[in-house]
């Protein structure tokens, strides 16, 4: 655990003897982060654990990072990688959430399209989840609806592993992983590219409505006093000039 506070917090996770760096993400210090190749080969020498790893007792503490650029899902047990998987993620159109989530359900052949297993994730906009295929060959690809799809014998593999509470953190860049990417934002928008509007409103003191990513008459007036501010046309919709004064 202590060596996922430090990813979390700092951006570093001690590896071999030395410590890796991560560059976070412009435009979320806190939950969104950026992980260049370092963390990509730690992920891949836990792809196959070793038989100590295998016959080990439980982990106090499970946790899973999913990355949406390298569409990888790493399990990690008392902050340390154990085994990572390829998986498919949400397509531009319809991206996977980001940010730092909770399992808060676990179902087998939940249903149609999802495979063996299902882990259904607390994201506040929509239905989200971790779960199977009946088209393994997407794996790998920006194939879903916003979904983690993992090959079913990877998902079975995994689902006994995670209890409901396991943080789920899932990285990636909210403005560039979807088409087109730096949208117009307006009032009923939703997803992570809201909720970093949101959170960049809350921190200059003018959003103090609820961070959940669904753009309500609350951050509508938040809106209205930004572009204010920096002398925009009255309206409500973060544009390209907005999303230039909010320095994304």
């Amino acid at each position: 655990m202590f060596t996922l506070l430090l990813f979390l917090l700092y951006g570093t996770v001690p590896a071999s003897g030395e410590t890796r760096s991560f560059e976070r993400c412009c435009c979320e210090q806190e939950q969104i982060l950026q992980i260049p190749a370092t963390w990509n080969a730690i992920g891949q020498t836990a792809t196959r654990p070793t038989t100590g790893q295998q016959d080990r007792p439980p982990a106090k503490d499970v946790s899973i990072l999913i990355d949406t650029t390298r569409r990888t899902l790493t399990v990690l047990f008392d902050g340390q990688p154990h085994r990572q998987y390829p998986v498919a993620v949400g397509k531009f159109e319809t991206p996977t959430p980001l940010g730092d989530f909770r399992v808060v359900r676990k179902a087998m052949h939940w249903g149609t399209g999802f495979g063996s297993r299902w882990l259904g994730l607390d994201v506040p906009w929509g239905l989200y989840g971790i779960h199977g295929t009946n088209k393994p060959w997407a794996i790998g690809s920006y194939a879903s609806h916003g979904c983690i799809r993992m090959h079913n014998r990877d998902v079975e593999e995994l689902y006994p592993l995670v209890p409901v509470g396991a943080q789920v953190i899932i990285i990636g860049n909210p403005f560039t992983y979807r088409e087109p990417p730096f949208r117009d934002l307006r009032r009923d928008f939703c997803g992570s590219d809201v909720m970093e509007v949101q959170r960049t409103l809350a921190r200059l003191g003018l959003f103090k409505g609820k961070i959940d990513g669904t753009w309500r008459w609350d951050m509508e007036e938040s809106v209205y006093r930004f572009r204010a501010m920096h002398n925009l046309s009255r309206d409500n919709v973060i544009d390209k000039p907005a999303y230039r004064a909010l320095g994304f």
